[in-house]
């Protein structure tokens, strides 16, 4: 569907109804300078910047405020959205279902899982109904209900994620600098607009190409897993996988945000983080980043934990990191995962000291000979019942 020009013409009518005010409300608006695009005649930009002062007066801002916002830019965003495509057609619930051959109560399921809001289902639009086919499609052909609704929040968290990175960089980046410069609030928000236009159509393709790129990645590391889970004697239940669970963090961190403040302590935990990311074996991943802890998930234990002590190795800034591994069998949900093992994994890192490697017996029985492993004896984690085996992991010449 091609996107609106900015500059096309609506009628009073017409800009009113996608303003979602009355046409003399949004007359007395223009006159009262409250809509800077407004020059004589109604375009989508014009609209668009309309429907925002609409919302504004909806949560009691008054138009003084709200102009003074404009003349000073911080509205300038608003518009934006007006690139994306308004649906004139919708569908209702049960007419969508129709369409598409999918019962109401499992689309109602579909939504929750992708994250749409309930008042989405009131209003199902063309381009809605496309998507609901593809699902359709997908689920006919034989792909399990399970495994899509959990392929569903992935694609749903992940995806929401990107859009709301992309919006505030933009503004921290582009928005922001134009503030402090004290470009006009109407040339601002014509550049910013003019510079979304030309970005927004390069998203979708730079996103699919990396889609097939990690996915092709991903494919081979299953084939490879598949293998390797052959020749260990024991199963793994289906919906799980067994697979050796890091946590890593930094020692100290709270002490050193109080007394070097938060921004200090931030970059630090961006540098630590990086480091991590671009130095863990191939088949490992980082599934996760909470503060300064972060997890990873790899299908070798040897090849992690080999990791994880060169890792240590090379840290020499403080506050050094800590690194607990355990080998398990975890349960795979939503792109995460979960369980006992996991579990047992954070509460060995929250063990170790800064500069060390704790790891289970599990990880030493499939280390290389290369390494070796000084029995640190059984403790008792935090919230298990039995003591666990711990062994602080080094090279064998160290």
């Amino acid at each position: 569907m091609s996107q609106p020009s900015s500059n096309s013409h609506l009628s009073l009518r017409e800009a009113a109804q996608r303003a979602g005010v009355s046409p003399g409300t949004l007359r007395r608006w223009s006159k009262q300078g409250v809509i800077p695009q407004y020059r004589g005649q109604w375009t989508h930009a014009a609209a668009a910047h309309a429907r925002l002062v609409a919302r504004l007066r909806e949560r009691g801002h008054s138009l003084e405020q709200i102009r003074e916002a404009g003349r000073a830019g911080r509205l300038a965003f608003a518009y934006v959205e007006d690139l994306f495509p308004s649906e004139e057609s919708v569908y209702t619930l049960n007419e969508a279902a129709k369409e598409c051959g999918l019962e109401p109560a499992l689309i109602e399921r579909i939504y929750t899982a992708l994250g749409y809001s309930p008042p989405s289902l009131e209003a199902i639009s063309e381009d809605d109904l496309q998507n609901l086919r593809y699902i359709a499609a997908v689920l006919a052909a034989g792909f399990p209900l399970v495994a899509f609704l959990q392929l569903a929040r992935v694609y749903g968290q992940s995806l929401a994620q990107i859009a709301d990175a992309e919006v505030r960089l933009f503004h921290l980046y582009v928005h922001e600098p134009l503030m402090r410069d004290g470009v006009p609030g109407l040339e601002m928000a014509e550049e910013m607009e003019g510079l979304a236009r030309e970005l927004l159509p390069l998203s979708s393709p730079f996103m699919d190409h990396l889609h097939q790129r990690y996915l092709s990645f991903y494919v081979q590391q299953d084939v490879i897993g598949h293998m390797e889970s052959d020749l260990d004697d024991r199963a793994v239940d289906l919906g799980k996988l067994r697979v050796a669970i890091a946590f890593a963090d930094l020692a100290g961190y709270t002490r050193l945000t109080e007394e070097e403040g938060e921004e200090s302590a931030f970059d630090a935990v961006e540098r630590f983080v990086d480091a991590v990311e671009q130095t863990i074996p191939d088949d490992a991943r980082v599934i996760k980043t909470i503060g300064d802890e972060v997890m990873l998930v790899a299908s070798d234990p040897g090849a992690l934990t080999d990791w994880a002590v060169g890792f240590q190795r090379l840290s020499t800034e403080r506050p050094l990191p800590r690194i607990g591994i355990h080998y398990g069998q975890t349960l795979y949900r939503d792109g995460d995962y979960y369980g006992r093992e996991v579990n047992q994994a954070s509460r060995v890192a929250a063990r170790a000291a800064g500069g060390e490697v704790l790891v289970t017996r599990p990880v030493v029985e499939h280390a290389g000979s290369h390494l070796e492993f000084e029995p640190i004896g059984e403790v008792r984690l935090k919230g298990f019942s039995e003591p666990t085996e711990l062994f602080a992991a080094r090279l064998a010449d160290d």
